[in-house]
């Protein structure tokens, strides 16, 4: 007879059981029993649940929810959103998707003396994980391919890279979002701070920076592609 136990998956063996004793249902006070496992898996040994026993089952509970809640980690709520390009869904994680051209709200540090308010972006990329965020812009809004072009974001507080300086923004991605919580979060971390200069001496477009959001800001203008820089990389050079 062939042996199949290497297929079995991992066998588990009864070590303990809990009884949970109450007076009726209207009295809850709650008393519990904790009885060790003979090899037979016959309960043995009844006795109060000590503290450290249930220091132990507190563990044992903790540790299962965090495993429940990781698996969950950037699963979408439905149907996969169609701007989602590519997902790792390791432990840290990461997302590739893309927006198109809309209206977002803009805040600025008083020094550049811009005008909060709103204004079109182009179609942008969007590459992060629980901690980083890099963001490119597009010249299209049709879905890229790994041989689209990308251009260099046109904001303040980002580096050459397409890396984003998020300041003092309090990042906060939690361990169970799904990948449509995780996208909006980093959209409204990114748009929701405060833009204050450019990193490094890195110009992300062809002119003033100040000098286009100023003519934007509050106006029903198209984001001017002209002004786009070529960041010299195609979306695939951000999956390798």
């Amino acid at each position: 007879m062939k042996d199949i136990t290497q297929d079995f998956g991992t066998l588990y063996h009864p070590t303990s059981a809990l009884v949970f004793y109450q007076f009726d249902e209207r009295n809850k006070d709650t008393y519990v029993e904790h009885f060790d496992m003979d090899k037979n898996g016959n309960p043995i040994n009844a006795h109060p649940l000590t503290e450290r026993e249930a220091k132990v089952l507190v563990k044992t509970l903790t540790l299962n929810t965090k495993k429940e809640k990781s698996r969950d980690f950037l699963k979408p709520k439905g149907i996969l959103p169609t701007n989602i390009l590519h997902i790792n869904p390791s432990e840290n994680g990461s997302v590739l998707w893309y927006t198109k051209a809309m209206k977002r709200q803009f805040y600025f540090t008083e020094s550049l003396e811009i005008s909060n308010g709103i204004a079109e972006v182009p179609a942008m990329i969007w590459l992060a994980n629980k901690r980083s965020l890099a963001v490119f812009a597009l010249t299209s809004n049709r879905r890229p391919t790994e041989k689209t072009k990308l251009y260099h974001a046109p904001f303040f507080n980002v580096y050459d890279n397409g890396k984003v300086c998020m300041g003092t923004v309090d990042v906060n991605i939690q361990k169970s979002a799904s990948v449509e919580e995780f996208t909006e979060k980093w959209e409204n971390y990114f748009f929701n701070s405060y833009f204050s200069h450019l990193m490094n001496g890195h110009n992300p477009i062809n002119g003033n920076c100040v000098n286009l959001w100023k003519s934007l800001i509050n106006t029903e203008k198209s984001f001017p592609k002209v002004t786009l820089k070529n960041a010299n990389r195609t979306l695939k050079n951000l999956l390798q």
